[in-house]
């Protein structure tokens, strides 16, 4: 289950695990103009836990997800 919320400098997704237990925290993503902020409750420490990702980054994540094994360089297109 997941949601989405547009605030006034970035959209919101929560993502909340709904498969079976042992379930795992809700991960928070805000999209900004200039990153992506990837966050999660860690009861371990009592604190969140915060990953930033440039939008190259994230670009690259998307792409990773749909390739086999190996090394890439995704290249941009000239227009």
């Amino acid at each position: 289950m997941f949601s989405i919320e547009h605030e006034f400098d970035s959209t919101v997704v929560t993502l909340v695990d709904d498969g079976r237990a042992p379930l795992q925290e809700d991960v928070v993503i805000n999209a900004f103009e200039e990153c992506v902020t990837i966050e999660q409750y860690d009861p371990r420490t009592d604190r969140v836990q915060k990953i930033t990702l440039s939008n190259e980054q994230l670009r690259d994540l998307g792409a990773a997800l749909n390739l086999p094994e190996g090394v890439y360089s995704l290249q941009r297109l000239k227009r």
